[in-house]
């Protein structure tokens, strides 16, 4: 058999999950904590080929690149069927944790990002002209760092309502939020302001605030951007029910890599 990738081997750790390998370690000890060490399927006698550590690399990797399973078993000199299992056993492991709960003076950002979805159970064609699924997610305002992820939704649901459906209204709860416009009729959610119905023109004030709500409602987009690194958001064939597991570990992901 030729060279297959391992996480013995850190040049590769960097290009696959964007994390450095200190930051790979504290993430394999997070799994471990939370039973990635157990045996495949809880099986007694039915070991894994792969330490846990090379299982991690493995999600990071199909997450990362978005090959098919059948391309990243031989990578990693395991048959698809067991890079399936890996897969389907540790997506969930890596998700993000809840966050601590919010003080009333911290402040969220929410945007939601259409993820093109093969299974049509439940993506919907969307305005990006793909059957797609609405994830909403949410970011701390000063760090950046991702907070919080809704339950997907499908592609034609627009944000207003997505964002009381998927649940992250109730885990963002406590604190501030700011949105776009789209977010309109969400109580305590903070928008900019809108031109009146008759046609006049904003008052300057208001659209000095404005301006000052775009700057800062950019970070979530530049969040979601940084999140979309990992191609399996930008085509997941997967079922859709893994959607939010695979959504809520990159957003892991992403905060490890941006917490240095």
């Amino acid at each position: 058999m030729g060279q297959v990738i391992t996480a013995a081997r850190q040049e590769w750790i960097g290009p696959f999950t964007g994390l450095s390998p200190r930051q790979f370690r504290k993430l394999v000890g997070v799994v471990a904590e939370r039973g990635g060490a157990q045996i495949a399927d809880g099986r007694p006698g039915r070991q894994w080929a792969l330490p846990l550590a090379d299982r991690v690399l493995l999600v990071a990797v199909y997450w990362r690149t978005n090959l098919t399973l059948r391309q990243v078993g031989p990578l990693f000199g395991i048959s698809h069927a067991a890079a399936h299992r890996v897969v389907d056993t540790l997506s969930a492991l890596l998700a993000l944790a809840p966050v601590r709960r919010r003080g009333p003076d911290e402040v969220c950002i929410v945007d939601g990002t259409l993820v093109p979805l093969r299974d049509r159970s439940l993506a919907a064609r969307s305005k990006n002209y793909r059957y797609s699924a609405n994830v909403q997610i949410a970011i701390d305002a000063n760090t950046r760092l991702v907070t919080a992820v809704g339950d997907p939704l499908p592609g034609n649901r627009n944000d207003c309502q997505a964002y009381r459906d998927s649940g992250i209204d109730r885990a963002l709860a406590g604190g501030h939020v700011m949105a776009d416009g789209a977010y309109q009729g969400n109580p305590g959610v903070i928008i900019p302001y809108r031109k009146p119905r008759d046609g006049s023109e904003l008052e300057a004030w208001q659209e000095d605030l404005n301006a000052v709500h775009r700057s800062v409602r950019a970070r979530v987009e530049h969040a979601l951007a940084r999140m979309k690194n990992w191609k399996i958001l930008r085509d997941h064939r997967r079922k859709a029910r893994t959607l939010h597991d695979t959504a809520a570990g990159i957003a892991y992901l992403h905060n490890l890599a941006a917490t240095g």
